[in-house]
């Protein structure tokens, strides 16, 4: 698989990466057979890069990897994690102490003496140009604790701040063919500052794949029941934000799209994913998979030619007639 330099940070990661979210339970029960298989399924594939966080099931999804990691010692992996949301999400909570406690815990969790790297995990904006937090970050490097630093964030502004103010290794940022407001000033700024982007939420919590009707329900245990509306976190990570009735009318457009111009035999959930690839300042994508198969056929998106401009104007047109009034003024 193509891989592509991580801003400063010197490390090669895979351009599909995987996000390991679901191996948490905030998208229903996987159990730890299936875990196994979609990790396994992902770096036979070519993935080499794995993001997780310390809330992912309360540290599940990172116990699972550090047992792959020791189940696996050849395998050369770049594992990002991220810290900040076991705390009451104020400015104050962010402070050297919290930092140690929480990539102490990491490292326990994944099994290794010095995290490749940290992101800040969408953090309150003051957190993101506060001067003492760059020392803190800095520090931690300095300690061996991480390799290197980076921020994941809600909004454009948040990450053009962090940028400024962090200098962080990786920015990772909601985008997709229906969260496109990132192309503007982000994704070029990465590019003048050799930052590098992580790309999450490219399916638009599965909307993009096409699978889903109207009518379609989920798990109480999953976010896309919980957090419908916004209730437990930033409803921009629930369906990208996009009303659900509307995001399935726009994603069957989008499947009828890629039917008539897309690459021949290739998914909706692959153009989604190789749309977001071929977007200037990509680094690496981060789809989740529930089971092996959905795995290798994300990292297969890695190996589609590069859409065409046909398809690109469509899929520009169908997001500013379906969706930008929705999402484009918030994040």
């Amino acid at each position: 698989m193509e891989e592509r330099t991580l801003g400063g940070s010197g490390r090669e990661v895979s351009v599909v990466g995987l996000g390991t979210w679901q191996l948490g339970t905030e998208w229903g029960e996987i159990d730890e057979e299936q875990a196994r298989g979609v990790l396994a399924a992902a770096v036979d594939s070519g993935v080499t890069f794995l993001d997780t966080a310390d809330v992912y099931g309360d540290g599940r999804s990172e116990r699972l990897i550090g047992a792959f990691l020791r189940e696996n010692p050849g395998v050369e992996l770049t594992v990002a994690t991220k810290m900040g949301r076991r705390a009451e999400q104020v400015p104050e909570s962010y402070n050297l102490a919290a930092f140690r406690g929480w990539t102490d815990r990491s490292r326990t969790n994944l099994g290794v003496d010095r995290l490749d790297l940290v992101q800040l995990h969408c953090p309150p904006s003051e957190v993101l140009t506060s001067p003492a937090v760059f020392e803190a970050l800095e520090t931690l490097v300095a300690e061996e604790r991480i390799a290197a630093y980076g921020v994941s964030v809600e909004t454009s502004d948040q990450a053009l701040a962090a940028i400024d103010a962090l200098h962080p290794v990786s920015v990772q940022i909601i985008l997709n063919a229906f969260r496109r407001k990132p192309l503007e000033e982000v994704l070029p700024r990465a590019v003048e500052e050799g930052v590098g982007i992580i790309a999450r939420v490219p399916l638009a919590s599965g909307l993009l794949s096409g699978r889903y009707t109207a009518g379609t329900t989920f798990a109480e245990t999953d976010h896309r029941t919980y957090n419908r509306n916004g209730e437990q976190f930033d409803i921009g990570e629930t369906f990208s934000g996009v009303d659900f009735a509307t995001g399935v009318a726009a994603a069957q457009e989008f499947s009828r799209l890629v039917a008539e111009l897309g690459p021949e035999g290739a998914t909706p959930a692959q153009v989604a994913l190789r749309w977001v690839i071929q977007q200037e300042g990509v680094t690496t994508v981060i789809p989740g998979a529930r089971s092996a198969e959905q795995a290798r056929a994300n990292a297969a998106a890695a190996d589609l030619e590069p859409l065409s401009e046909e398809l690109l104007e469509a899929v520009a047109a169908l997001y500013d007639e379906r969706i930008r009034a929705e999402v484009h003024h918030r994040w």
